[in-house]
């Protein structure tokens, strides 16, 4: 699944790319649209594009009359550019503007999710200012699951994924096992640390050696969840946990339990 760094340089290269441009058509091809084709017909039909940006794992499409059309990529979601005709197979969604450019999102387990104007989210972006030590004390006081567990849970803080949660503990050496309520103060304030740190640099990453990419993951950079890699850069073996989720982890994380 793309997480937040991906998702970001996404929608980066989607707006340099597709920003000014008026929308002509759209086809919708998913049942798992909120509202009828006709009513997101009348709504987008005829408007500019003026922004696409990131929210949490979603990518934002926002139009001139202010109406933003979400889309949820979910574990195999892909975007394509093409000219005139869309040839993808597995459409979910496809926008035409009237240059004869177009986008489409496809998805072979068709889970992808297009979503006209999206109800606000009320947990923070992991991201965000709000998303400080003190925002996760209040929130993992009351919590007896794993830190991992939180990490992922998108009603408490929004963009992380599996990948990227294993890379943050390990920077911030807190066993992904370690139970939330748990945790000292200070680590709080590490793991903070290690949520930017990570995440920004991530998208460095990607954008460094992918510079026009709108589709797929990058992960070849990870230091610790990397099924070729067997040691972190400490020396330490990296041991996998085949839970629910997969999870790559070293003896140098801390356990607060």
């Amino acid at each position: 699944m793309p997480e937040l760094p991906d998702l970001e340089v996404f929608s980066h290269n989607l707006q340099k790319q597709l920003k000014g441009k008026t929308l002509k058509h759209i086809t919708v091809h998913s049942q798992k649209l909120n509202v009828s084709e006709k009513t997101l017909q009348g709504a987008l039909t005829g408007q500019k594009l003026a922004a696409i940006y990131r929210e949490g794992k979603e990518l934002y499409f926002k139009w001139s009359n202010g109406d933003i059309l979400a889309l949820h990529l979910m574990l195999h979601g892909k975007l394509f550019y093409f000219q005139d005709k869309n040839d993808q197979k597995f459409s979910i969604i496809e926008l035409l503007f009237t240059d004869g450019s177009g986008l489409v999102l496809t998805d072979f387990q068709k889970a992808a999710t297009p979503t006209l104007n999206p109800e606000p989210k009320t947990a923070p972006d992991a991201l965000s200012d709000e998303a400080d030590a003190d925002y996760f004390k209040t929130i993992l006081a009351k919590k007896k699951t794993t830190i991992k567990a939180i990490l992922l849970d998108q009603k408490i803080v929004r963009g992380i994924g599996n990948a990227y949660a294993d890379e943050i503990l390990w920077h911030a050496r807190i066993s992904p096992f370690s139970v939330a309520n748990k945790i000292p103060e200070q680590k709080l304030k590490e793991l903070v640390k290690a949520i930017h740190k990570v995440l920004t640099e991530a998208q460095q990453q990607i954008i460094k050696h992918n510079p026009d990419i709108i589709a797929g993951e990058v992960r070849d950079f990870m230091l610790i969840h990397h099924p070729k890699k067997q040691t972190s850069p400490g020396g330490a073996p990296i041991q996998i946990d085949n839970g629910t989720r997969k999870t790559y982890y070293t003896e140098e994380q801390e356990l607060f339990d």
